[in-house]
Formats: C-alpha cells, sequence, structure tokens
C-alpha cells in the first residue's frame, strides 16, 4: 500500500545531545496552492537545524511536506507555519527554513523564518588557515 501525506511529524531521541551539531536538508519537491489561482507552486526548502533532545524522523517529514501539495498557501504564510510545526515537534535549539519559490509571473520569492530558543548561544566560528 503506497504512502499517503500527513501531519504528523514524528522524532527519535538525538543520539548526542550533549554537543551542539548542525542537520541540514535539502527538499527539492515542495508544492503547494496559489490561494488566488489555484495554480502550483513549487519550491525547494532548505532545512537547517540544531537539535536539542529530539530529531525529525524523515519519512515523517517526507509525508508531511507532501501534505502540503492540495493546499492554498501563500509563500510566506505556509513557510511560517511548516518552521512553527517543525519547532513544536523536536524542539531545537535553532532552526531555520528557507523556501526559495520558483518563478511565478516573472518573480522569484525566497522566505527565510528562524526560530532559536532564548537560552542557546550559537558557538563562535572557527576559521582554519
Amino acid at each position: 500500500m503506497p504512502s499517503q501525506p500527513g501531519k504528523q511529524l514524528e522524532t527519535f531521541p538525538n543520539p548526542t545531545p550533549e554537543r551542539d551539531y548542525t542537520i541540514r536538508m535539502r527538499i527539492p519537491e515542495f508544492t503547494c496552492l496559489c490561494p488566488k489561482t489555484g495554480q502550483p507552486d513549487f519550491a525547494t526548502l532548505h532545512l537547517e537545524y540544531v537539535p536539542d533532545a529530539r530529531c525529525i524522523e524523515l519519512k515523517s517529514l517526507k509525508l508531511y511536506i507532501w501534505s502540503y501539495r492540495n493546499e492554498g498557501a501563500f509563500h510566506e504564510a505556509v513557510t511560517n507555519r511548516i518552521l512553527d510545526d517543525l519547532v513544536n515537534a523536536c524542539a531545537p535549539r535553532y532552526l531555520r527554513l528557507t523556501a526559495e519559490f520558483y518563478v511565478r509571473g516573472g518573480i522569484y520569492t525566497t522566505v527565510i523564518a528562524e526560530h532559536r530558543r532564548p537560552d542557546w548561544q550559537a558557538p563562535a566560528p572557527v576559521t582554519l588557515p
């Protein structure tokens, strides 16, 4: 039986919760509908997060992203909604979602939304010679 889209995001325990590390995902097949015209909108999502106690399970993320295929949403609203759902699911130390929407009417739109836990500080960057 093929999988069905769903809004349930599953998580699993972070195998190394004592360390800050970054998980990056590129999701090139995001689609939703334009709420004005009903035409499809296509985007590549870039997800970067520093997990705390839990990490996002990939299959549930795939099904969650698929669930937007037939929903009408403005780019800004859907990006922030996805960010909020991810934060609620895994409570990361930091999460950035960048949504790069393909051209529509000669305009490319990129929406960047971030969450930062108030008590978390990003480590200083290391510059190697």
